[in-house]
């Protein structure tokens, strides 16, 4: 049996979307599902943006089972969890301006959350290219 190489563009953004997508769905489960300390020390979370980033961890681990796997549906759910990043964190940002309570480290972690898979989904976007070529 061969085992074809992958880019290393590949081996990268599986390990960080799966990777990503396990902290993502532990870490908002332990808020969500367990009334202990991890939702004690979330302090004011805002649901929407908790419950998001939760189900998007299904996702996020999706997305990197199906690049390593060659899906072409792959990049273009990179691209739709990008998307949909960056509107939960916009309305998240009119909700922070409409004083509603906040902790900043959902600020920061929504902000790596943008960065990291706006940068997944521009990767895909510019594979996508070469390969139409």
């Amino acid at each position: 049996m061969t085992i074809r190489k992958r880019p290393i563009w590949v081996w990268v953004t599986v390990i960080i979307a799966v990777v990503f997508g396990v902290m993502t769905i532990k870490s908002g489960g332990s808020v969500l599902f367990i009334n202990g300390e991890a939702r004690l020390a979330a302090g004011n979370y805002v649901d929407f943006v908790l419950w998001f980033n939760f189900f998007a961890g299904f996702f996020y681990i999706a997305t990197g089972l199906g690049l390593w796997l060659k899906k072409s549906w792959a990049p273009m759910l990179a691209i739709t969890i990008a998307s949909l990043t960056i509107l939960v964190f916009a309305t998240f940002g009119i909700h922070v301006f409409n004083a509603g309570e906040y902790e900043q480290r959902t600020v920061i972690a929504m902000s790596i959350r943008t960065l990291v898979w706006t940068a997944i989904a521009v990767i895909c976007w510019r594979q996508l290219l070469r390969q139409a070529v």
